[in-house]
């Protein structure tokens, strides 16, 4: 590998990282340097990556690989191990010395680290860990930390990671085993889910202790997520809705994130020669969103689903839903409860509150509700006030179904 500068290998690992959406995150513990020691910040509640706090502010952090070398050859990626792409590596110092640069000059708030795998899955850990740990103990840094570990790695080291990071990941690549199978052969569906397992047990054992014993060190306080490659294989909506859920109850994740698959350079025979949609991205994000704050069951969620197993694009899962299960609507706004308030297309978790606690004194009218949401035109068809009953539901131009496109026509056809 040519000897480059820190500039040259920032410029090779940070372009490198992109491809990872699940830098984003929250919920981690306040920590601050007001008192005068150490360096950094962390506010409880906050995104972090580009994202922004309820106070506006655009907050990041420095994301970055350790290295795009790696000596597995999963056809998805584009570090791949016989990908021709140029190659870098930093030092643990270094990664340690750009992050506390970076910080000092007010870019970043924290540091986002993964990696490809060099020499052995306790090697590349082993130096992820090492720049964890001396950011912690040997600067002091309080700022927010997410690491992205090497599921082949021993238990041990992956346990230390916790230990120094506010957030842990472990990408669980693609949504089926025969997909992972197919496309990522050294990786296995049962080690991923066996490292997130240690990984889930650690957090609620450690979580337990600190209520017991102020000295109980934390771990991992803003909890694990994972990420799932979408459209790299044959896998339908319906099956990683599936998948997501299950991840969601067997390991008590934070996020799952979705990634559309994205074509490479020199890529391999058996991935798609196109992109998937990014509305199905956008569509797979809704329907997570529906299992996590809106009550769905995974079932239901599945169930907007068309007959081929894939989410509507032109509309989003919660109309489908309802334009499929008709008989549940219209909804009282004045008697239903919370459950089938949320299951209206348009109200959202905020209005749904201000609806339940208005209705507590008094009787609403549609005005009310128009008050209390962003759109009545979405929600007048599902629902049922004082002074509104809506015709049954059928395909008529009171529902709030997409229009077509426009196309520009030829003037000489």
């Amino acid at each position: 590998m040519a000897q480059l500068d820190t500039r040259a290998k920032l410029e090779i690992l940070a372009d490198a990282a992109k491809y990872d959406a699940s830098c984003a995150s929250s919920g981690t513990v306040k920590r601050s340097s007001r008192d005068g020691k150490g360096i950094g910040s962390t506010d409880a509640g906050m995104g972090i990556c580009h994202a922004y706090a309820p106070d506006g502010r655009c907050i990041s952090l420095l994301k970055i690989l350790l290295t795009n070398s790696c000596i597995f050859d999963c056809h998805y990626c584009i570090n791949r191990k016989s990908s021709n792409v140029r190659r870098a590596r930093f030092t643990a110092e270094e990664v340690v010395r750009l992050t506390l640069s970076f910080y000092r000059r007010n870019y970043i708030e924290g540091l986002f680290l993964s990696s490809g795998i060099i020499g052995s899955s306790n090697y590349t850990m082993e130096q992820i860990v090492e720049v964890a740990r001396s950011l912690r103990e040997d600067h002091d840094f309080r700022g927010y930390i997410h690491l992205k570990t090497i599921p082949d790695a021993d238990p041990e080291l992956i346990h230390q990671a916790g230990m120094f990071a506010d957030r842990i990941s472990i990408n669980v690549e693609l949504p089926t085993a025969s997909g992972l199978k197919r496309l990522a052969p050294e990786k296995t569906q049962e080690s991923i889910e066996g490292a997130m397992a240690g990984m889930s047990d650690a957090i609620i054992d450690t979580a337990d202790a600190k209520k017991h014993y102020k000295s109980a060190p934390r771990f991992a306080p803003a909890g694990q997520s994972t990420q799932m490659i979408v459209g790299a294989d044959a896998a339908t909506d319906r099956d990683i809705v599936s998948r997501a859920a299950n991840l969601y109850g067997s390991f008590n994740l934070k996020r799952v994130y979705y990634s559309a698959f994205s074509p490479i350079p020199d890529a391999s025979a058996v991935l798609p020669l196109q992109r998937p949609p990014l509305m199905r991205e956008h569509r797979l994000y809704q329907s997570d969103w529906l299992m996590r704050f809106y009550e769905y069951q995974p079932g239901e969620v599945a169930a907007a689903a068309d007959d081929n197993g894939m989410m509507r694009l032109d509309i989003d899962p919660k109309l489908a839903w309802a334009l499929k299960f008709r008989g549940c609507f219209p909804v009282d706004v004045n008697k239903a409860p919370r459950e089938m308030l949320l299951r209206v297309p348009g109200l959202g978790t905020r209005a749904v509150d201000k609806i339940l606690a208005a209705r507590r004194g008094r009787t609403l009218s549609l005005a009310d509700i128009g008050r209390l949401t962003s759109s009545i035109s979405k929600v007048r068809p599902f629902l049922v006030a004082s002074d509104w009953r809506p015709i049954a539901l059928s395909d008529k131009a009171d529902l709030p179904l997409p229009k077509p496109a426009a196309k520009q026509m030829e003037l000489f056809a």
